[in-house]
């Protein structure tokens, strides 16, 4: 069985006639037990939480992404206030984007630190995206992060020495779909270098569909590609991948492990 620990549901788009019900009947052929949709603001999180509440094999997280970060950061008590819900697993995604916004860092950076004293109030790990804000990204966790609880580092496309430093703080890498792109040989040797028991799996869907599915809307069936890609990397089958990865999120993401 496998996991999708990191996708947007509520971002799929079904303008064509698609629905959400063919999504997760394809990710069960698939044999994708579980999936963690991600929040990415608090406008957004009311109606994604109120789609997959029914649907016993979908968790959620709470947060706001880097790129979505208001004037005001998000507040500590309001990030708490949603970890009462019995569906939520994680805080994030929070983290730093210096890629496509760099007029906000500041902010960016006090609402990562208000992502990391939330989970220490309620000890949930935390969902990190960064892209282009290692030494920054690296330090804020050193200086704020619950050691004990950890989190991950999603959609991992950076260099094997801040994977190294990441895992020393507990933090998970989890890979996506961008380790099948053909220009993706130096993140499959960071793949390579990751043992797997430190490592996640994920689509990031809608978005980054893997080989052969590029140009297409991704979706958590797509899961069972990214973990096969992993284990051509590492010489084992698809079914190690699956079963190690599964075990990692249920450590890590321990309110789902039922």
């Amino acid at each position: 069985m496998f996991v999708d620990s990191h996708c947007h549901l509520d971002k799929l788009d079904f303008s064509s006639g698609d629905t959400l019900s063919r999504v997760l009947t394809s990710a069960a052929e698939r044999q994708v037990s579980k999936m963690l949709c991600v929040s990415v603001d608090m406008q957004s999180f009311t109606p994604m939480y109120e789609q997959i509440a029914g649907l016993d094999q979908v968790y959620a997280s709470v947060g706001v992404h880097p790129l979505n970060t208001a004037e005001t950061p998000v507040s500590v008590d309001e990030l708490l206030a949603k970890t009462e819900l019995p569906k939520i697993i994680a805080l994030g995604e929070t983290g730093l984007d210096y890629f496509y916004q760099q007029d906000t860092v500041e902010i960016q950076q006090q609402s990562f630190i208000n992502h990391l004293d939330a989970a220490k109030v309620c000890k949930l790990p935390v969902i990190v995206h960064t892209r282009d804000a290692r030494q920054d990204t690296l330090d804020i966790l050193r200086h704020h992060a619950d050691f004990e609880v950890g989190g991950v580092l999603h959609c991992f496309t950076e260099s094997w020495d801040m994977g190294r430093q990441a895992l020393d703080m507990n933090y998970l890498l989890s890979f996506s779909g961008i380790i099948t792109f053909k220009n993706a040989a130096e993140l499959r040797e960071v793949v390579k270098q990751t043992p797997l028991d430190k490592m996640l799996i994920e689509t990031d869907s809608p978005y980054l569909a893997p080989v052969p599915y590029r140009g297409k809307q991704n979706e958590p069936a797509y899961v069972a590609e990214v973990a096969q890609c992993i284990a051509d990397i590492k010489g084992l089958r698809a079914e190690d991948v699956a079963r190690i990865t599964t075990d990692n999120f249920h450590r890590l993401f321990n309110r789902a492990a039922d």
